[in-house]
């Protein structure tokens, strides 16, 4: 039986412990400034029963709130007011003069803001230079290292992972790795039981936060399916392609027009949020939305296959680690994808953001061979960071936008929503399977590999 890493000390904070009342020590250090890769907004995190009203009171603020906007609410497009408020989170994106933000910041150990942070601009996560002004994401040129070179590195390394870790060598050999065919059903969901469990996700809401949705898709004819999009001036409909991907392994047809079959919980009920343009951007406040809108609605699970880069050393934000606390207290767990900035062996990335917070479950890529994806990102950073599961990354066939119907591609975004999909089936399986206590029956059920811990976390996630 495959054995698992040892585990060293955590790079997380506990996941029970409270640290609500907390303030941020980068509240006021980035007021006024832009960095590369953010919007010149900022998000501003309220403590926990703190009114909206102390933006106005503070700093003249006029602000919005999506409980009073029937369909999607962006920042963009709500007239005078320069700042949208999320009830369900406690969360407010301003659009506001750096004198305004400024003067929350001075207020906030007496007002109930806990945090101030620059919104990020965030992309979908995909194998491939995705993010303009980025080095391309694809694995690593092997130019100017002969093949032997390469392998007797490779073989130099598996034995001192075997002899530090007291792995098994060739543990994990032909006789451990099915060969997959894919005549009837994907590799990814052999790999990971899907086809031998009973549960369909019948009950079970999930909701994908993406590009959008092709919902004139024949494989999604007579679902149930919400939208909604909050990206101005776009509708839900998916003139990307990486949205219907990743929410055709999640909930996918269970006998889809051709085979093999791709779709994981096809019983659930679909909440598509176009949080993505159709270039493939958003923003953190977009992000929000989606993630206040799946929480209003009840959704079990939030799917996001979507982020930014994070540097070495670099922290999680404040402001969506506490979102994804209030989440888990409603009872929803979210899901988001590593990230893909690694060219494995010679370079690993940082988890990004998002999926870097504590409270959010990150995931990691595996291929068929049940080896990291090459791309994608490790639990390097000292304070949060951490994978916490992996999934089928590589290769992987699902829905796409029609004329085309159906396409494979590669990325911590496609492992994302295999463990979307797999824990729709664990919701179903029992009621008490929700937030905190799904993201544990995950991980306690993943099947072990005898890779590092920081790369696949509990291991490959697994059907019930």
């Amino acid at each position: 039986m495959a054995r698992t890493p040892r585990k060293g000390p955590s790079s997380r904070i506990p996941r029970d412990q409270n640290t609500e009342e907390q303030p941020s020590p980068a509240i006021v250090e980035m007021q006024g400034i832009s960095p590369p890769g953010t919007t010149g907004r900022f998000l501003v995190l309220l403590k926990e029963g703190t009114a909206a009203s102390v933006l106005t009171n503070v700093a003249g603020l006029s602000v919005a709130s999506t409980a009073d906007i029937k369909e999607g609410a962006s920042i963009d497009d709500l007239g005078g007011a320069n700042a949208l408020m999320f009830p369900e989170l406690g969360i407010a994106v301003v659009d506001a003069p750096p004198d305004q933000v400024q003067a929350i910041g001075v207020a906030a150990a007496d007002s109930g803001v806990l945090a101030i942070e620059p919104e990020r601009i965030v992309y979908a996560i995909e194998d491939g230079p995705m993010q303009p002004g980025l080095p391309g994401l694809s694995p690593p040129s092997s130019a100017g290292f002969p093949l032997d070179y390469l392998k007797g590195y490779r073989d130099a390394v598996n034995h001192l992972y075997d002899a530090l870790t007291g792995a098994v060598p060739g543990e994990l050999g032909a006789e451990a790795v099915p060969s997959f065919i894919e005549t009837e059903l994907t590799w990814g969901l052999q790999a990971t039981k899907v086809p031998a469990s009973r549960f369909t996700g019948r009950g079970i809401r999930v909701a994908v936060l993406d590009t959008g949705l092709d919902a004139g898709h024949p494989d999604f004819a007579g679902r149930r399916i919400t939208t909604q999009s909050f990206i101005q001036g776009e509708q839900v409909q998916d003139g990307h392609g990486h949205g219907t991907h990743c929410i055709g392994t999640a909930c996918g047809a269970r006998r889809p027009g051709q085979l093999p079959r791709y779709g994981i919980a096809y019983e659930a009920e679909i909440f598509a949020g176009k949080v993505l343009s159709n270039q493939g951007s958003g923003a953190d406040g977009g992000i929000l939305s989606g993630i206040q809108w799946a929480v209003a609605n009840g959704c079990a699970i939030i799917s996001m296959s979507l982020g930014g880069r994070v540097g070495p050393g670099q922290s999680y934000s404040r402001v969506f680690e506490h979102a994804a606390r209030r989440a888990l207290a409603r009872g929803t767990l979210i899901i988001a994808a590593a990230g893909n900035e690694s060219q494995r062996p010679g370079f690993i990335a940082p988890v990004g953001h998002p999926a870097n917070c504590p409270s959010i479950m990150a995931v990691g890529a595996l291929n068929r061979q049940f080896q990291v994806a090459p791309f994608s990102c490790g639990g390097l950073n000292p304070e949060g960071g951490q994978v916490d599961i992996a999934g089928p990354g590589v290769d992987i066939r699902s829905s796409w936008p029609r004329p085309v119907l159906y396409n494979s591609i590669s990325g911590t975004s496609m492992a994302t929503p295999h463990v979307a999909g797999i824990a729709a089936l664990w919701a179903e399986c029992d009621p008490q399977f929700r937030g905190r206590a799904l993201m544990s029956i995950l991980t306690q059920s993943a099947r072990r590999l005898p890779l590092l811990t920081r790369d696949i976390g509990a291991g490959l996630v697994q059907a019930p």
